[in-house]
This record gives structure tokens, sequence and C-alpha cells, in this order.
């Protein structure tokens, strides 16, 4: 049994603070400004052309706009191309870090999010951050850095088209924060409606057997058709708080290179002749102020074009962050490194032999969130080396529950766990659970081959291992559970009772295991197969320790000692088998 790390949420606060400045956002913006030598290089020939000076005054422009268009068209092409990689490698480590955040926290954690939703996060909302990333980031720079720069050069040449430009300009980014609080607040609104059927699909076809059963598959349709009329709503509630603010934008932009040519035009037909310093402008300032005037707007108009990228992606960023919060979490889930925590081996604490552990319980305390009183208060239990006990109790009596506690899937409030004489801790907990198996009442079966579902990915196990382990579960006879049958997620192709044995074929399957936790083995199986369960639970837990929670009585009379837990007491009667 391994656990992942408690991910710390650093890189996740650099992408929301944007304060690093991306190398590819600077190409960007470097080939915005490389427009204004070529607007002057435009309005130099032009000049030249209406002072007599025919080819001559057009060739070295012609030559030096031809360089310097194909310098910024790649700039402009590698920024994109490093903006775009950045932004999948953020993407990848920030998805890494929520999927490490929910591996970590306990499988108990009511607050753990369902599984629907957290799918629907990770893999689609999260895509939003993409063009957060590539496309609102540079533009923010490119609107910050490039109307600043030609204001500066045109104010020199007339500072009336200057004043124009510098008052039109805050109507744009005044009017995209406006717009920019409603539209952030539809984006969320349609990812948590997305990201609600998802979920409510994911868990429907999860039951679609059981709906069937209850002749209730058409008004799960109904629902799932009003879920998708819903979204159908947040969806175009978006789109249209996008149209609408690009059209007024546009607006703006367009009035504003309107009143610099109305001014620039009457001032070269020598009707206004006030704004340039005393002096008259000539042809060739009047067109650069005019070739400037679109390019002062562009990155602002891109910038109002992407608004809506922004607030796609901070409301996926905000997601992201609502999977990787506080839960609770795995014992030993907060160390520095995944690598730390998944290359333990037995050498991390001494053992003194090779026999089963005894299990030892001193003051255990326990209440689950929100409980009105405790499950365990300072409970003690003994279990010998090699003993075979059964713990049983009413429903909600916390058999599982304790369990829970000593395979270390929920931290304990208070009390000592020692296993083989080693304190359940931090530093400890990780090679424990090496020597430990988990056989629960419903194991899950991944999608992949029978051989994959017994290994599970442990590299020491080969396929004369798994073999061996299948024959011991008395599964080498069934086709459908051949090494290399392919298997549907959640047991597709195996039965309730071939489920629970290849449940028992991945403990027999690994030979450090000498600590056996069984919840429920034979829980929704016929007496038959049950039997078959029981049978090879005892060949199994020869010269190991197995501490069973079960309400089957024929099971619990196989066992050494039964121990009865009564809800909510601090208490265990011991009754011997």
């Amino acid at each position: 049994m391994h656990s992942t790390m408690r991910p710390s949420s650093e890189s996740s606060r650099r992408l929301q603070s944007g304060q690093r400045l991306d190398i590819g956002a600077a190409l960007q913006t470097l080939a915005a400004l490389l427009w204004l030598p070529q607007a002057a290089l435009l309005a130099y020939a032009v000049q030249g052309v209406a002072d007599g000076g025919g080819l001559d005054a057009v060739r070295i422009p012609a030559v030096l706009l031809l360089v310097l268009g194909l310098l910024r068209a790649a700039c402009d092409a590698c920024g994109i191309r490093l903006v775009f990689k950045k932004a999948r490698l953020r993407l990848s480590a920030l998805r890494a870090q929520v999927a490490a955040s929910l591996a970590a926290r306990s499988p108990l954690d009511v607050q753990r999010p369902a599984s629907g939703l957290a799918a629907s996060v990770i893999a689609e909302q999260a895509e939003a951050i993409i063009p957060y990333l590539t496309r609102y980031r540079p533009a923010r720079l490119r609107s910050t850095v490039v109307p600043l720069v030609i204001l500066v050069i045109v104010f020199p040449f007339s500072w009336v088209a200057a004043l124009i430009l510098l008052v039109a300009a805050p109507l744009i980014p005044l009017f995209m924060a406006l717009v920019g609080w409603r539209a952030k607040a539809a984006s969320q609104a349609q990812m948590i409606e997305m990201g609600g059927m998802n979920a409510f699909l994911l868990d429907r076809l999860r039951g679609l057997a059981t709906l069937r059963t209850l002749g209730a598959v058409d008004i799960t349709a109904l629902r799932l058709r009003d879920a998708a009329e819903a979204l159908r709503q947040r969806t175009m509630a978006v789109l249209r708080i996008a149209f609408l603010s690009s059209a007024v934008l546009e607006l703006f932009a367009a009035l504003g290179v309107a009143m610099v040519a109305v001014y620039t035009g009457f001032h070269l037909l020598g009707q206004l002749d006030f704004g340039a310093w005393g002096r008259r402008l000539t042809l060739g300032d009047g067109l650069f102020i005019l070739l400037l005037a679109p390019a002062f707007f562009e990155p602002l108009r891109d910038l109002s074009g992407v608004w809506h990228d922004r607030a796609a992606g901070e409301a996926a960023l905000e997601a992201m962050a609502r999977l990787n919060g506080a839960g609770m979490l795995l014992p030993g889930a907060g160390t520095n490194s995944i690598l730390q925590q998944t290359d333990v081996s037995q050498a991390d604490f001494p053992r003194s032999d090779k026999t089963a552990p005894a299990v030892d319980i001193h003051g255990l305390h326990f209440s689950h969130a929100g409980a009105g009183g405790p499950v365990f208060d300072a409970y003690a239990l003994h279990v010998k080396a090699g003993e075979r006990i059964a713990i049983v109790a009413p429903s909600g009596g916390g058999k599982s529950t304790l369990l829970a506690l000593l395979a270390g899937l929920v931290p304990a409030q208070d009390g000592d766990i020692r296993i083989g004489g080693v304190p359940l801790a931090e530093n400890t907990i990780h090679a424990l659970r090496t020597r430990m198996a988990w056989i629960g009442q419903k194991p899950h079966i991944f999608a992949g081959s029978v051989r994959a579902n017994v290994a599970l990915g442990r590299l020491d196990i080969d396929a004369q291992d798994v073999a061996s382990a299948l024959r011991f579960a008395a599964l080498d006879k069934v086709p459908q559970a051949h090494p290399g049958v392919g298997l549907g997620e959640g047991g597709g192709g195996l039965s309730g009772g071939e489920a629970a044995r290849l449940a028992l074929a991945r403990a027999a399957v690994d030979p450090h295991v000498d600590l056996l936790l069984v919840d429920e083995p034979t829980a929704h199986l016929d007496s038959m197969t049950a039997h078959q369960v029981t049978e090879a639970l005892l060949q199994l837990a020869q010269g190991k320790t197995m501490i069973i929670a079960t309400h089957d009585p024929v099971l619990a009379a196989c066992m050494d000692r039964v121990i009865v837990l009564d809800a909510n007491v601090d208490t265990g009667r011991q009754v011997p088998a």
C-alpha cells in the first residue's frame, strides 16, 4: 500500500500571481513594438516621394521594412510557441499536484469530491487554463507596454493626438473590469453546472443495472436532459457576455482612431493650427501618427477579445484549488516528495524477526467529523502475533473504522497503535503498509488485464507469481480470469465471488505481507462462494496475523477469538471462538 504526498500549492499561487515575466510573452510584445519603426519607415518613404525623391526615397525603407517584417514574424512565432509549451508544462504540473492531493486524502473523507466532478475539473475544465496562459497573459503584457510606448512617441509630434489617445484608452480597461466581474461569475456557474452534470452522469452509468431493475431509466434520462439544458443556458450566458463586450469595446477603439484621424486631417488641411507645439505637422508626421493610432488600440482590443479567457481560466484555477483544498489526509501524506514516500523498504525500521506481527492499541480516540459522539474513546486491544480474530458489531459500531485506523487510512485523534512493536507514525506508516494487505467487501477492479489487477504495479511481482496467486484463489480454471484477459472498470467480466477471490490473489501474491486486514469478505456472497472464500482466507492466514470485520457468524466461528464492539462505547467484549 502506497500513499502520495500532500502537494505544495506554490505552483498554483505562481500561476495566479503572474509575477514572473514569460520570455514568450516578452517576444510577442517585442513583435508588436517592431511595428513602430516599420510605421516610421513607411511615413519617411511617403514623405520622400512627396518631396520628389522618387524610387531612391523608397528603396532603402523597403529593404528595412522587409527585414523588420521578417524579424517581427519570427519573434511572434517563437513567442507563441514558447508560451504554449510553458503553459502545457504548467498545466501538467498543476494536474499532477491536484491528482496527488486527491490521492493523499483518505478514502473515508466525507468531504472528498465526487469522482465525476474531479474527473471533469482535471480533464475538461482545466483546459480553460491554456487560453488564459497563452492568450490573456501575453495580451495583458502587450496592453501594458505598447500603448505607453506609443503615447511617449506621439506626444512630441502632437499633444492633441496624445491627449485623444490618453482620454480614450482608459475607457476600454474600465469597461473590461465591469464586464469581467459578470463574465467570471458566469464562467464559474457554467463550470459548476458542467461538473455537476458529469458527476451525475458518471454515477448513473455506474448504477445503470440498478436503474433498469427499478424501472428508473426514463426518469434518469429526464433529469439528465434538464441538466444538459441548464448547462446550455449557462454556456450561452458566457458567450453572450463575451460577444456583447467585444462589440462595445470595438466601438470605443474605432471612435478613438477616428478622432485622431479627424484632427490630423484637419490639421494638414490648415483648418486646425494648434496641438503640434507651435509648428505644423508634415505629411510624414501626420501619416506616422495615423499609423500608430490603430496600433495604440490594438493591444487593448486584443485584451478585450480574450477577456472571457481570463474569466474562464480563473474559474478553472479556482476549481482546481478547491480540489487541492484541505481534507482528511492519509497519515504520512505530508512529507516533501513522492519519491521519499513511495521508495520505502523494510530497512526503514528494524524488524527483529520474520514472524507475523502483534497488534497493540492503547488509549485510542477517534470520532468522525460532525458525528454526535466518539467511535472509540480510550479503546484498547491486543492481538497476538499470528492470531486470527474477528471483529463483530452492529452496523455503525466501528468495525470498518478500526481496520481503517490500523491500515493508516484515517488518522487517530489520540492514542497509540503498534504493529510488530513499531508505532504507527508519520515516519513508519509507509514501511508498515508494505507488510499489510487490505481485502474489502467490494474490491475495486481496474480497467486492464487480470495480471495487472493482481500485481497492482508492484515491480517485484512477475507473471509466475501472478499465476501462482490465481491458482491459490481457485481462479486458474476460470476462463474470464486468465492473466491476459482484459477486465472492465469496476470488474466487468467477473462475478461477485470471482472479484472477491481476485482480492485474495492480490494479497497472496505479495511475499512481504504478514498482516491481513479483511472487511466483510463474505458479504453479498452465496453460501457456497462464502465457504470457498473462508477456506482460502484461513489458508492465506497461516503464519500471518489476521483481523476480520464481519457479520458472518460462520466466518467468525473459524477465528481464534471474537471481539464484540458495542456502538459508541469504549470497550469490546472478547469472546473465545
